[in-house]
């Protein structure tokens, strides 16, 4: 039972503790014992390499994603997909054909309904793993960082994201987010999780990293890696850090485009290298590459996905690292743009990479590798060394002794009681109040009684959150508050911010609910229109919490960060706003003032209190 997986491996990090503390008294011959047990691992996963074809050592490499709810029997058009895309029609024909090591679990593939749902695909896939000739548990993963990027939905517990863990400042609270996170993840089947980020947001303009970061101090987010590092994989979930060698002082997102960091070497070591390091001294099993050229690191300006110097010179040899490397994505734009996508898998095998993940064209890449190999382009010896990682990883994660999940797990794990508390309570110590004018805040129920909620609805990142607005609004009329709701979007039309300033008449306060205002955006239109009505308002940051920068000079009367649109930190914020909690958070990044990027509104540490 997956359960007793998980304690094992508890058992297992306990003992090791107690060896590492006692390891100055060990006698010789205990400490061989650790090791002939580890060389008798290794010598066992070497067999089974032995054994394998060219074809099944070349599918170990690859994670892949598949289309639908189940391993066997999913929806006809999910088939459609799976046939379009990789010429099979369901997870477990994808794993007896191409023998992958790993499939990554999407929300828009459908593969995250519920629960019950997830641990019966994650079984289904595992039963198709060991019915190949030979037979390898596989490593299912997903990117459930929290925050803006999760995969896995309610029921199950959405814990703060990063950034927001870094407003809370606890790096208790961090582990505890973590373990929560890794112990229902795995209750489902899924090993792997693309996560803690460990990028330093140092850039407010950054598109792709912002909030999934933990803040800009590299000390900081060094500490919040470890916290959570040690709390995933307490769990006994695969942790992995992202994205190396640090993705934090973009201005191109890699999704889209081929970013390039001009730090310096020095400048790298002192401001992107610290989580890195940390999440290797903490024992991280996984590090994901990032699409980013960083010439002060490879000249030849490759994306380090793809880059010698950068994985093998700097992350193998220099800073000691000996776990799975994992790419980003493959189906990207920035590891796309120099090379064909029958290159870039076996580049990216030279450059170091163990793990290829998602890439656009499976049959493709598989094929080229394979060729490469046949080839003598990629000798046997280099995918071998892959191979032997991502085995004993799957053996530390206990796969070769039960892969699966249990449904009796899932209910007594997923989304309990004891989890949901435990998310509400980090949650609330990560608020951040940044303006409060006249005291403003905490509202009073004799004098503000009449709340209206306007502003931004994005999408769920989990697909069952919010929308924003209805959460706040439902949120502060269970705390005794008269609240309706009123989505106005992301860019308000005329018409829209003409409805949201007749709705606020009568009222006795208006929130609004921000999201990564720029200078054009016509949400400061919508707040200072408001603010012209005479009632009071207080804007929430939903999203990057340089939001008041822009919104600086509009009439805003009170503002807060909420680092996220989920509805945990939606909650926490109405708590605050409506005095049942006090604002906790202090700002892990600095906010620039709008007209002059050179000067601090707000430094790093700010929070007001109440």
């Amino acid at each position: 039972m997956h359960h007793h997986r998980t304690s094992r491996r508890t058992l297992l990090t306990a003992t090791a503790a107690a060896v590492a503390a006692t390891a100055v008294t060990t006698t010789p011959a205990i400490a061989a014992g650790g090791e002939s047990a580890r060389r008798s691992t290794r010598d066992r996963l070497k067999r089974l390499v032995s054994r394998m074809s060219l074809e099944e050592k070349v599918g170990q490499l690859f994670v892949m994603r598949v289309y639908g709810h189940s391993a066997t029997e999913p929806d006809q058009a999910d088939i459609d997909l799976n046939l379009k895309e990789m010429g099979v029609r369901t997870a477990a024909e994808l794993v007896a054909k191409y023998h992958v090591g790993g499939i990554i679990y999407f929300t828009w593939a459908h593969n995250t309904r519920e629960p019950r749902q997830i641990a019966d695909l994650s079984n289904g896939i595992q039963r198709a793993g060991l019915a190949q000739d030979t037979p390898v548990p596989l490593l299912i993963s997903t990117d459930q960082e929290h925050g803006i990027v999760a995969r896995v939905g309610r029921p199950a517990t959405l814990v703060p994201g990063a950034m927001a863990l870094g407003a809370g400042g606890s790096r208790a609270d961090a582990r505890k987010a973590a373990q929560i996170a890794g112990a229902e993840l795995t209750a489902m089947g899924i090993v792997q999780n693309y996560a803690p980020v460990a990028d330093v947001n140092v850039n407010p303009a950054n598109p792709v990293i912002g909030v999934r970061s933990f803040g800009s101090d590299p000390q900081a987010v060094a500490g919040m890696v470890t916290a959570q590092v040690k709390g995933y994989q307490g769990a006994g979930i695969a942790a992995t850090s992202k994205h190396f060698p640090g993705h934090g002082d973009t201005k191109d997102d890699s999704h889209y485009a081929l970013p390039t960091i001009r730090h310096t070497a020095e400048q790298w070591e002192e401001l992107d290298a610290p989580p890195f390091r940390a999440a290797i001294a903490a024992g991280i099993d996984s590090i994901m590459t990032a699409h980013i050229v960083v010439p002060a690191l490879d000249p030849a300006e490759d994306p380090a996905t793809l880059s010698k110097p950068i994985l093998t010179g700097v992350l193998r040899e220099r800073l000691g690292y000996d776990g799975v490397v994992v790419t980003d994505s493959l189906a990207m734009a920035g590891v796309r743009q120099k090379y064909g996508d029958d290159r870039v898998p076996v580049l990216a095998l030279l450059a170091g990479c163990d793990q290829l993940l998602n890439p656009p064209d499976l049959p493709t890449a598989w094929n080229a590798v394979l060729k490469a190999v046949r080839d003598g382009e990629i000798s046997m010896a280099r995918i071998e060394e892959s191979i032997l990682r991502i085995l004993l990883l799957k053996d530390r994660l206990g796969l070769f002794r039960n892969p699966y999940a249990s449904p009796q797990d899932v209910d007594r794990t997923v989304g309990v009681r004891a989890h949901l508390a435990a998310a509400d309570r980090i949650a609330e110590k990560t608020t951040t109040l940044l303006a409060n004018e006249g005291r403003l805040l905490p509202l009073s129920r004799r004098t503000h009684k009449n709340v209206l909620v306007v502003g931004a609805d994005p999408a769920s990142p989990s697909g069952t959150t919010g929308p924003p607005t209805t959460v706040v609004a439902g949120a502060l009329t269970a705390l005794g508050f008269t609240a309706t709701a009123l989505s106005t979007g992301i860019t308000p039309t005329r018409a829209k911010i003409d409805e949201a300033v007749a709705a606020a008449k009568g009222k006795d306060v208006v929130v609004v609910g921000t999201y990564n205002v720029s200078a054009t955006s016509p949400q400061r239109t919508l707040v200072r229109e408001l603010a012209a009505t005479g009632v009071p308002v207080v804007t929430l940051a939903i999203r990057n919490p340089y939001d008041i920068a822009q919104l600086d000079g509009t009439g805003l009367r009170a503002s807060l960060a909420a680092y996220s649109w989920t509805d945990v930190e939606l909650r926490a914020a109405a708590r605050v706003i409506a005095g049942h909690a006090g604002p906790g958070g202090k700002l892990p990044v600095p906010v620039q003032r709008a007209d002059d990027p050179a000067k601090v509104l707000y430094p790093v540490g700010y929070g007001l209190t109440y």
